[in-house]
């Protein structure tokens, strides 16, 4: 990248940081937004026991689908094209399915919505790499934080919009969010065409080449092949975000059944989740900034680990004494989450092996991750105790740490998963 960059850190990617930003506040809250609503949607559309499970798989299985693709669609279209074509997606899914009048139509447009944002999950980080090499904590701060924004907000604003303009309103309203993600991206893109074109005017190339030494998009010609697959680094980040991401999701879903079944108020156990949710901030904002400098993450880790355990025990031997300190330490446990987002780019040298990276880490764990919520119930339902659920949490943890220790040694995915380049064919004699 040019020396622009350093000189001035800013210049020319005002719109590709306003993008990133915007992006990252919209990408939970169209999933967050569902839940305080599934009271109306009950009656409305026909919800029973068996969709309401349907819709809380969903997130996690259509990311991880969308993780392991996205990847290829990176490469054959470029950063850019790929994050507006998600951004697309996830307008005309939220949009639709908010007058959907039927439980299914609702599920199916709700697909379509995790299909735009599982693109967005995996194009952030190399979107950070790409546009901020030289700022990658800081921006990666701003945008995790915003992504904990979007997550906390959207479920508190749910009722009362839902109160003054109907469920539908209160659905369809963050597609308005989504949509501001493309006025900065178009302004963006415009800018880098030109930035371009003069480029390959002055080196006398076509304008489609890109200036020599720029850090193209990674769908382009003279990007090396990765193999996810080969990679320590690759499956050391899955791993990590597989357990980690598996007790979020058991929280987000059975914390307020969970303690209004051992006598707290519904209201009061409601306010537990939002709280567990707005604790995301202050670690996001910290992780970014602070674990980059430290020579060996793992260090961190353990200390949202330690927190993470203290939450687990705490809630299941004395959930009714100690209730917010418990949901506090468990809280604050979720600094792993920005650890893991944070680790695409401190274990990927270039934009390509960022997407990669992202992609890989993200379809494999979030696939794991969303089988922890189903396990969690049934165990408790087929022994009629908690015991062996949070049993699973403990199981959660120790695979979290394992890819902990995987990721921690200063390696790439570059370093071990470049496709090997076949021999050239013997020329005829």
């Amino acid at each position: 990248m040019s020396n622009f960059v350093v000189k001035k850190p800013w210049t020319g990617r005002i719109g590709a940081l306003l993008g990133i930003m915007v992006m990252a506040l919209s990408l939970r809250a169209a999933v967050s937004v569902v839940p305080p609503l599934l009271g109306e949607l009950r009656g409305e559309l026909g919800f029973d026991a068996g969709t309401i499970g349907l819709l809380a798989m969903l997130p996690p299985l259509i990311f991880a689908v969308f993780g392991l693709l996205t990847p290829l669609l990176i490469r054959r279209f470029g950063l850019e094209k790929v994050l507006v074509g998600a951004v697309v997606l996830a307008v005309a899914g939220q949009l639709v399915r908010a007058a959907s009048g039927q439980v299914w139509p609702f599920l199916g447009w709700s697909a379509v919505v995790m299909a735009g944002y599982g693109i967005g999950n995996v194009v952030l980080p190399p979107l950070v790499k790409k546009y901020f090499p030289d700022r990658v904590g800081v921006v990666t701060a701003g945008y995790v934080t915003l992504l904990a924004v979007g997550t906390a907000a959207s479920p508190q604003l749910a009722v009362p919009v839902a109160g003054l303009a109907g469920w539908r309103v209160s659905i369809g309203l963050w597609a308005s969010v989504s949509f501001l993600v493309l006025l900065p991206w178009a302004a963006q893109a415009l800018r880098d065409r030109q930035t371009r074109r003069s480029a390959a005017d002055d080196a006398g190339r076509p304008p489609g080449a890109g200036p020599a030494g720029s850090v193209g998009d990674a769908g382009h010609g003279g990007v090396p092949r990765l193999v996810p697959w080969r990679s320590p680094v690759a499956w050391g980040l899955a791993i990590f975000l597989a357990g980690n991401s598996a007790q979020t999701y058991v929280y987000f879903t059975w914390l307020p059944p969970y303690l209004a079944g051992e006598g707290l108020d519904p209201a009061t156990a409601g306010s537990a989740l939002a709280y567990f949710a707005i604790l995301g901030l202050p670690v996001s904002l910290l992780v970014p900034l602070w674990v980059p400098r430290m020579k060996n993450p793992i260090i961190a880790i353990s200390i949202f680990a330690v927190f993470w355990t203290i939450g687990h025990l705490g809630l299941y031997l004395s959930p009714m004494h100690g209730t917010w300190l418990w949901v506090t330490s468990a809280g604050l446990g979720q600094g792993t989450f920005a650890t893991a987002l944070l680790m695409v780019n401190l274990r990927s040298r270039t934009t390509h092996g960022s997407a990669v990276l992202s992609g890989f880490s993200q379809g494999v764990g979030y696939a794991g991750a969303g089988i922890a919520p189903l396990f969690f119930g049934t165990i408790h339902d087929a022994t009629g105790s908690w015991t062996w659920s949070f049993a699973t949490l403990g199981v959660c943890l120790l695979v979290m740490m394992t890819g902990a220790v995987m990721i921690n040694p200063k390696r790439y995915i570059e370093d071990s998963a470049a496709a090997p380049v076949p021999d050239s064919l013997p020329q005829r004699t």
